[in-house]
């Protein structure tokens, strides 16, 4: 074991994770302070993307729209922190699901779903919670950190309340292997394929963009009913989510139809409060490819 890796985990972390929210919220607001105002924190990738996705607005209003996010950037990071020492009850309080009704009437007819998400608001607190608020059992998909460490530290963290994490190397086995069970897989839409030839390319946020079509192929060879998870900052720390139907009969739709209406349904909720989103991600990475034509699928 890295001492290192021992030390941040034992010395640092877990000592933050155990104090109350008052003091971690205290804490990430001298975070902001380094990150937005003295060290900058990857912020012109931040102000880029902004710019892009908003050319209509002035650059004081980037300006504002980035000053909004790395608050909450830096709650959603001490949250993380926490999560590592969170109980149930506290996680539950302050992370609900508005209709589990829309869900669960899935789990009634003996139907898995897929879950399609982004990287909007407390998306951790979302996933880890989730299965004490809904009957199926959940399923993460997740790229494995590279720290050996660490990986195995936040899956823990990750799997306390029932949630089962899944490496994206695993996920057509574990799709055979639950053919029987009654799951609902969470896919993230919102991340930068590594292969733009093999994208799905369409408008988002007023640039061309490579979509993931992993959520899309899985749905339709196993025609799960696809729902796509909403979440709202009801207050500093506190969160509502809610589901809604995507799809009921995903091999009967036109192919590239999930994939552009979980990512219009994401850009609308981006548009509605972009400050909640990860604009620290480099999300447009990739031109698209000569020959690649936009909305056209390659599987």
């Amino acid at each position: 074991m890295n001492i290192l890796n021992y030390l941040l985990y034992y010395f640092i972390i877990l000592p933050i994770a155990y104090l109350p929210f008052r003091v971690l919220y205290f804490l990430s607001d001298v975070l902001f302070l380094v990150f937005f105002h003295l060290a900058g924190y990857r912020k012109k990738v931040v102000l880029r993307n902004i710019a892009n996705s908003f050319p209509e607005l002035s650059k004081e209003e980037h300006n504002r729209i980035a000053s909004k996010f790395y608050r909450h950037f830096c709650d959603v990071m001490m949250e993380t922190f926490k999560s590592f020492a969170i109980t149930k009850e506290e996680l539950l309080k302050r992370n609900k699901l508005t209709n589990p009704e829309l869900i669960n009437k899935y789990f009634e007819k003996g139907q898995s779903v897929i879950l399609a998400g982004g990287h909007y608001n407390n998306w951790e607190w979302v996933a880890t919670g989730m299965d004490h608020q809904v009957k199926h059992q959940v399923i993460a998909i997740y790229k494995a950190l590279s720290n050996k460490f660490f990986d195995e530290k936040v899956l823990k963290s990750r799997s306390n309340f029932g949630l089962q994490m899944i490496s994206t190397k695993r996920v057509a086995e574990v799709f055979d292997n639950n053919k029987n069970d009654l799951t609902a897989t969470i896919f993230a839409i919102d991340q930068s394929p590594s292969n733009p030839r093999k994208a799905y390319w369409m408008q988002f946020l007023n640039q061309e963009t490579a979509c993931f079509y992993g959520t899309e192929k899985y749905a339709r060879q196993y025609n799960m009913p696809v729902l796509f998870g909403s979440v709202k900052k009801v207050s500093r720390g506190h969160y509502e989510y809610s589901f809604s139907v995507v799809t009921e009969n995903p091999a009967s739709e036109e192919k590239g139809f999930i994939t552009k209406k979980t990512n219009l349904i994401l850009e609308n909720d981006i548009l509605q409060a972009p400050e909640f989103w990860l604009w620290t991600h480099k999300r447009w990475k990739h031109q698209r490819p000569e020959g690649i034509q936009m909305e056209t699928v390659f599987e």
